[in-house]
């Protein structure tokens, strides 16, 4: 077997070089857009769950908004955790 190596010129290995850097440019590129997409999808997701989590703490500071209402009225505890869905001793802690 012969060792034989394809001759190139300076222009062909220029060229070649250009190309180079600029598929390592688009790879670059490529992947700094990627991470940026992965962090707006993070962000996001942060965001939802904020939003989640704050609808479910209102609905839980409204409850117990309507069941200080109904315990100034001097309805049974009964009637308050039926309406309310707090426990007696929920209710008991108000």
């Amino acid at each position: 077997m012969s060792d034989e190596r394809p001759s190139l010129n300076r222009s062909q290995i220029g060229k070649a070089a250009v190309k180079l850097r600029a598929l390592s440019a688009e790879e670059r590129a490529r992947d700094l857009f990627e991470r940026r997409e992965k962090g707006w999808r993070d962000l996001a997701s942060i965001v939802d769950g904020a939003e989640e989590k704050g609808r479910i703490e209102g609905q839980a500071e409204g409850r117990i908004d309507v069941a200080r209402k109904l315990l100034s009225m001097n309805l049974p505890i009964e009637q308050i955790t039926a309406a309310t869905g707090l426990t007696r001793k929920e209710i008991e802690l108000l």
